[in-house]
């Protein structure tokens, strides 16, 4: 009978051992594509700091969605801002303020869109303040007077309207990304509804009707006539 040295039995009986291990390894790895991607990466839950401090509300002064009455205007009996004189009520608003009123160039030219979803058309105005920081103002009529129901300052890169949502688009430090602010009519209040990152693209522009193709002349017919 061969007797095989100790050392040549054990390495005999390891590979008897991890024979199966390998194979059953070996099984997966065909079926599933079982492939080791290293070390896998430690999860750790955000470290809150300070979190026995919590903010006070915005000053009614400071919060762009306070609803302000606008003094010196004539009441409105027909709830609609079309009704108002934009300028009349841009100048009035800043006055009352303090401040001066804009040069009527760096005032924008008035929108008149309902955003409030009564079917009354609301005042939607823009100040050009420097060649990079503007004001939006929005004005309704609540209770038949003419009230500011958002004052927002900043760097706008697009204004729009969609669904009776008012969204301000402000650059970002990544060219490649705008702050989208999304501000909805709820509870009697023009309020924050949504703030999101979206890529950076170019204002839409409206297109122009296509100008309609000339009637082609049919070309006389050889031996017509004749």
């Amino acid at each position: 009978m061969l007797r095989l040295p100790w050392r040549a039995r054990a390495a005999l009986t390891s590979l008897a051992l991890l024979g199966p291990l390998l194979a059953l390894l070996a099984g997966c790895a065909g079926l599933d594509g079982l492939q080791g991607e290293g070390r896998a990466r430690d999860v750790k839950a955000p470290l809150a700091l300070w979190p026995e401090y919590s903010p006070a509300p915005l000053p009614r002064a400071q919060n762009p969605d306070a609803r302000r009455t606008v003094p010196g205007l004539a009441r409105i009996p027909s709830g609609s801002m079309a009704a108002a004189d934009p300028l009349t009520v841009l100048d009035t608003d800043i006055a009352s303020g303090g401040a001066t009123p804009p040069a009527p160039k760096a005032v924008r030219r008035p929108v008149l869109h309902d955003l409030t979803g009564d079917g009354k058309p609301d005042l939607i105005m823009v100040v050009d303040l420097d060649r990079r920081t503007s004001e939006l103002r929005a004005y309704s009529v609540q209770k038949q007077r003419v009230t500011r129901v958002l004052l927002v300052r900043g760097v706008l890169a697009g204004v729009e309207l969609a669904a009776g949502h008012l969204v301000i688009r402000e650059p970002t430090k990544d060219p490649r990304y705008v702050s989208v602010t999304d501000y909805a009519w709820d509870d009697g209040e023009l309020g924050l509804w949504d703030l999101t990152l979206d890529d950076a693209r170019t204002p839409q522009t409206p297109s122009q009707p296509p100008s309609p193709s000339p009637t082609p002349t049919p070309s006389p017919t050889p031996g017509a006539g004749t």
